[in-house]
């Protein structure tokens, strides 16, 4: 079996989710309330990074769980509204070069995954209408009555986390990696575009562009 993989942020989604998420909510008609004890929670460990006594890793994780946090009074049922809400706006910004390439990869018939550090339900809503055989993502919490569980850790999907939750799911299965493809933005795609055979590097930042021409790898 043949995979090809995508990353989210600034691949298969042209800019960064998070801020989004933040504007989603300090405008939101219904739950702008909650914004100020968001942001008063979020400054110090973003500030802290910002000084290099946090680390990006531990700075994103946090963010997620803080975020989520926030909404933690929301239903699940709710909480899948309030992403859905992001659909339309976010959509106008998918990379359509991308989602041609995941078109044509169904169509060649590999096994198509999605793996990103956004919330799994952000992900469901925004690729409405692309499929993917599997979608990996930031799972929120909840107890078994629908409830945000508050005392259970956010396991956030980024660096190699990644290419463990690729490698779980993909166990059992004789994969043919060497014509495998992946597509990532960021240096931390590294681990996962070192996967397959054929890694594409979308709109690099600098140090992933570095490493693709130095590998010839394809980039879009």
């Amino acid at each position: 079996m043949k995979v090809a993989i995508f990353d989210f942020d600034g691949t298969l989604y042209a800019k960064e989710t998070f801020q989004l998420l933040m504007d989603h909510l300090k405008h939101h008609p219904t739950y702008s309330t909650k914004y100020k004890s968001f942001f008063r929670e979020i400054l110090p460990i973003y500030i802290g990074y910002k000084v290099k006594v946090v680390p990006e890793a531990k700075m994103r994780e946090r963010s997620m769980q803080i975020y989520a946090k926030a909404l933690h009074t929301l239903s699940k049922t709710e909480l899948e509204r309030y992403f859905d809400e992001m659909k339309i706006i976010m959509q106008q910004d998918l990379n359509e070069e991308v989602v041609a390439r995941v078109r044509q990869h169904l169509s060649d018939g590999m096994h198509v995954m999605l793996v990103s550090g956004a919330y799994t339900p952000l992900l469901h809503a925004v690729t409405d209408g692309i499929v993917f055989d599997t979608v990996i993502g930031t799972d929120i919490p909840f107890t078994a009555d629908g409830t945000f569980d508050n005392h259970t850790k956010i396991y956030h999907i980024q660096g190699k986390r990644k290419t463990e939750m690729i490698m779980k799911s993909l166990q059992g299965k004789q994969i043919d990696w060497e014509n495998s493809f992946a597509y990532g933005d960021s240096y931390s795609d590294l681990p996962v575009l070192e996967l397959v055979g054929n890694p594409v590097a979308v709109k690099p930042e600098e140090r992933l562009k570095r490493i693709a021409l130095e590998r010839n790898w394809t980039i879009l």
